[in-house]
């Protein structure tokens, strides 16, 4: 064989080796899907914000919690629509609402028993300094069992408004009906009777949580937020 034909198988070599080293490369990363059912809802309704505290340090538990690889609001179909819809009476009134958590998957719950359990009680004077971190679950501050995992629940406010307790408060303030500014409470009536137009139930220990009643078949799921 000639030299020149020599190289050229050579060089025929090199690429079909390089092609097949490609091929046997993962797939790029695709972001992780919702649920079967579940839609993101800034696609349903881009005008509500989204503070999507699990995704960050700023929770009860000082940092990022298991699941929540994006700061993004997933929610089952009909409870995304059902909020697009408080969200569009919302805007025509002159306000518009903001979520602090939506879909939450099954490990974020694990990972809240886990930070229960543990000796770190950094964040006890923001979010539970009336209340012992190892009875928090058991007062029903946070729960073993979630709706969010279903993405049937949604924690939701309004922007500026104040509700005489922030978002994850646990204490008796964050308690819906409990005493507070006479603004904070019809700030807080106002919020549970426009999400009761549109479905939702609100949970009387916090003020913020909201479920859609009525709703079947609520599987919880544990697909990561990506």
């Amino acid at each position: 064989m000639a030299q020149g034909d020599r190289m050229n198988v050579a060089r025929r070599l090199r690429r079909a080796g390089a092609a097949l080293a490609l091929a046997s490369l993962p797939p790029p990363a695709q972001a992780a899907d919702p649920p079967p059912g579940f839609v993101r809802v800034g696609d349903v309704a881009p005008a509500i914000r989204q503070d999507m505290r699990y995704a960050g340090a700023r929770n009860f538990t000082g940092r990022p919690v298991p699941g929540y690889g994006a700061g993004q609001c997933w929610l089952r179909e009909d409870a995304a629509r059902a909020l697009a819809a408080a969200q569009d009476e919302a805007h025509g009134l002159g306000f518009d609402l903001v979520v602090f958590d939506c879909y939450r998957p099954l490990r974020a719950v694990e990972a809240f028993v886990a930070w229960s359990k543990s000796p770190d009680e950094t964040t006890k004077r923001e979010h539970y300094p009336h209340v012992e971190k190892r009875n928090l679950f058991a007062e029903g501050y946070i729960a073993l069992k979630s709706a969010h995992s279903t993405g049937l629940a949604v924690d939701v406010g309004v922007v500026g408004w104040d509700f005489g307790a922030p978002f994850d408060y646990f204490d008796r303030r964050s308690w819906t009906l409990a005493p507070v500014s006479a603004e904070a409470h019809a700030n807080r009536e106002r919020l549970v009777a426009l999400m009761a137009r549109h479905g939702f139930e609100n949970f009387s220990r916090e003020w913020w949580h909201f479920s859609l009643a009525g709703a079947t078949d609520a599987r919880s799921y544990d697909a990561p937020i990506e």
